[in-house]
């Protein structure tokens, strides 16, 4: 997985990797659940580097997978071919297919059969009305959803898994450093849960690896080279980095793999979550990077600590603009990740904020050096959003 050697392990051919530790990262009272993920590499060969990915290859939910079967009459022992493979519609269900997202083809083909709404839906025209019918947010409709809508329509086993789509691999930022834990990764991983159309649902990948892959258990896995978001190479180089919730992983790693290496740049560190004494993930880590020098400033916002007082990291930045602009100026390197919609764009925003009241430059100069000398030319604003 490192730059230099081809990995022989792709999505063809998943590394099947051993949890080695699957701990939760949340105090007692959290209503979140964030886990810190240990997967053994041992007699696999495989290598990363600090900001590298994993690519995983979950399980669906077994729940799920029955409720599937239940509402399409299938007894869950029918034979079904996948790839010219053939097995068991309750085994291609559990580890072949994505089955929590209803799919164009599988609409299709209940237009097929009759169903009026649907073929509607499907005109060009209504292609707008489809999009929020299938993945209006946090009301996506799986195949039980659209079923139970049109309880009428009937499918062969063979027939219903041809209009799903394969399994996805997910990714996730590699939270540890190769030097510090030697054929071993590390993930930080929160579980995605939400309520749609009176079911309880819950994220593919997070809710395997949070809830169901304990240690023992094997999973396929690969890595994901991200040459974007390197170190600096040069191991002096300051490193601003901006990771709140489980965007904190990267940052993780790259201070493991300073203290690792020795290497004497500074590093700042801005992290936050709802509540100190609930989401303080790797306080203790942290807190010895703190005391030993590693870490030489870590900044820290709460977005629920304090009732009415809602404070994000791009507030931390706004407080700490004048020497966040000094570091700047001396070299330093920006990092960022976590949520590409709200958090990434309300960081890149105050980022030009500070270049331009503590930099002295006009609007236009100031977004000008942010997005075009900082991040294209320099290459010192190096992001990983999603």
């Amino acid at each position: 997985m490192s730059a230099e050697t081809k990995s022989p392990y792709n999505v063809r051919n998943p590394f099947q990797a051993r949890c080695a530790r699957n701990i939760s990262l949340c105090g007692p009272g959290s209503d979140k659940d964030t886990r810190h993920i240990e997967i053994s590499l041992a007699c696999s060969g495989l290598t990363y580097e600090a900001g590298d990915a994993l690519a995983v290859k979950p399980v669906n939910d077994p729940a799920l997978v029955e409720l599937t079967m239940r509402t399409l009459g299938f007894s869950g022992d029918e034979p079904v071919k996948v790839k010219d493979v053939e097995k068991p519609v309750r085994e291609a269900l559990l580890r072949d297919f994505q089955i929590h997202f209803a799919e164009k083809k599988f609409l299709t083909k209940l237009a097929e059969k009759g169903v009026g709404k649907i073929a509607d839906l499907l005109k060009p025209e209504n292609a707008a009305a489809l999009d929020e019918y299938t993945s209006a947010w946090n009301a996506a409709r799986d195949c039980v959803d659209v079923l139970t809508e049109f309880p009428g329509v009937k499918f062969e086993p063979q027939e219903f898994t041809d209009t799903l789509r394969a399994l996805n691999i997910r990714l996730y930022s590699i939270a540890s450093s190769l030097k510090a834990h030697p054929e071993q990764v590390d993930l930080t991983v929160a579980a995605v849960r939400w309520n749609a159309h009176g079911r309880a649902r819950s994220g593919v990948c997070s809710t395997f690896l949070c809830e169901r892959w304990q240690p023992g258990d094997t999973a396929g896995v690969f890595g994901q080279v991200q040459k974007h978001f390197r170190m600096p190479e040069s191991p002096d180089a300051p490193m601003i980095m901006v990771g709140p919730g489980t965007g904190v992983a990267p940052f993780r790693a790259f201070l493991e793999e300073r203290e690792a290496t020795g290497a004497k740049g500074k590093n700042w560190l801005f992290f936050g979550e709802r509540r100190s004494a609930t989401e303080f993930f790797y306080r203790e880590q942290f807190e010895r990077w703190i005391k030993s020098g590693v870490l030489e400033c870590l900044d820290l916002a709460w977005s629920r600590e304090t009732d009415g007082c809602k404070e994000y990291v791009q507030h931390r930045m706004h407080a700490q603009g004048a020497q966040l602009w000094k570091w700047i100026c001396d070299g330093a390197y920006f990092y960022v990740c976590g949520d590409k919609e709200r958090m990434a764009k309300d960081v890149h925003e105050e980022l030009i904020q500070i270049a331009q009241t503590h930099g002295g430059k006009s609007p236009e100069e100031a977004r000008a050096f942010v997005e075009e000398t900082l991040m294209k030319t320099e290459k010192r604003y190096r992001r990983d959003v999603y």
